[in-house]
Parts: structure tokens; sequence; C-alpha cells
């Protein structure tokens, strides 16, 4: 690889992690309609949501109307709303999070914040001082485009002015660390202690030639293969 220049780095279940529970629960409630069904007809909208074809307003409006739920004034407003505290209020930052972050800045390596995500996250990202801290954020749903897309990890390293040769990508999932790997770029698996069986973030079979890491400690270790950053 060559002398690093920048560091692209994922966001759920990579530098932040959420209980989606609640989101299940009681958004569904609000609206007044089957909690299954609201999940299914949410889940629908996934790929759209995540690449900016849907609003999140425009999705709910989409549901509602879906389920034939009863039209009340204010409730779609109401729902947007509450989605976004109850992200805000379930999400926390990794313990090694702001250290990496932190790390790279003091070594003069430029940050992308690469997410497949709603147009719920860069509002989070601000709250939680993530946005502070990098250069640019890479959403999917302002990209138009999700990972592994190469037009994601092209736009960043454009938005950055590096190339992929100098830059190193660290995701949870192996299909974007894959794609990344792909277009040039050194791909970090982060795989964090606990995660939920099953999920994009559960252990499982490495990509080959793949590195693996349990945090960003690891991959700080990975990355300044001499020492650690102070």
């Amino acid at each position: 690889m060559s002398p690093l220049q920048a560091c692209l780095v994922d966001v759920y279940e990579t530098i932040l992690t959420c209980d989606f529970g609640r989101h299940r629960s009681e958004l569904p409630a609000l609206a007044g309609v089957p909690e299954r069904a609201w999940h299914r007809e949410l889940t629908a909208r996934g790929p759209a949501l995540s690449d900016g074809r849907l609003s999140t307003a425009a999705a709910f409006a989409e549901i509602l109307r879906a389920l034939d739920a009863t039209p009340r004034p204010g409730l779609l407003e109401r729902l947007v709303r509450r989605d976004r505290e109850l992200l805000q209020a379930s999400a926390r930052l990794f313990d090694d999070t702001i250290w990496f972050l932190e790390s790279l800045r003091h070594r003069n390596v430029k940050i992308a914040i690469v997410s497949n995500c709603r147009d719920n996250t860069r509002s989070l990202l601000t709250e939680l001082g993530v946005t502070a801290l990098a250069d640019v954020l890479v959403l999917s749903c302002e990209a138009g485009h999700a990972k592994p897309a190469p037009q994601v990890y092209q736009h960043a390293l454009d938005q950055l002015g590096v190339t992929a040769a100098a830059s190193v990508f660290v995701d949870d999932q192996v299909p974007y660390c894959a794609g990344a790997a792909a277009a040039g770029i050194t791909a970090i698996q982060i795989t964090r202690p606990g995660a939920p069986a099953g999920s994009p973030a559960s252990p499982g079979p490495a990509a080959a030639g793949m590195a693996r890491v349990a945090s960003l400690r690891e991959a700080a270790a990975l990355i300044w293969p001499s020492g650690r950053p102070s």
C-alpha cells in the first residue's frame, strides 16, 4: 500500500451501535398498524431509502397508504420526528471511536465516513460529534448509490482527493469490504465482540486475504504496524 493518506470508515456496527427494538414497536403503534405489517413494508422500501430514491417521510407516507392507516392530522410529521428521536436515543459510540478518529487526524490522515443509511443519519453523526472529526460524510441516501457499488468508494476518494492505493476502508460487512478491495482500497473487516448472532457484524467466513479485527484499536495496529498512534 502507498503511504496512507485516507481512511474510509463505516458507521453502523463499526463506529457506533443502535438498538432498533423501540423503532420496531413504537412507530407502528404510533401509526396504529400491526407491527409485522409495518416492518414488512419498511423492509420492502429499504433499498430505495438507502440510495435516496425515497426520503423517510415519503416512505412512511407510502406505508400508511399501503396499510390503509387512518389518516390523522400531523401523523406523518410525528412519525418522522419520533423516528429521529429514537435513533438518537438508542445510538451509542463504541469506546474506541473518538480515539480512532482523533488518531487519524493526528497523523494527518483524511477521514471519510461512508455509510449505507437513511436521511436520519447525518443529524445523528453531528449530534454524536463524528461530523466534526471527519473531512467528508458520504451517505448513500445523499450519494445516490449504496455499498458495495463502486461509485460510493470512488465518490469518497474524489471528495478527499486521494487515490485508492493510498487509502484503507474499515467496515463490518464482508461484501462491502470486498467492494472496497475491488476498487483497489485496502479493506479491513471489523467484527465487534457480542454482535447479535446472524447479524452482518457477527463472526463468519472472512474474504480471502482480508484482514479481520475486533476493534478500531486493532485496526490502528494494522494501519500503523510500527506502533499504535498516541
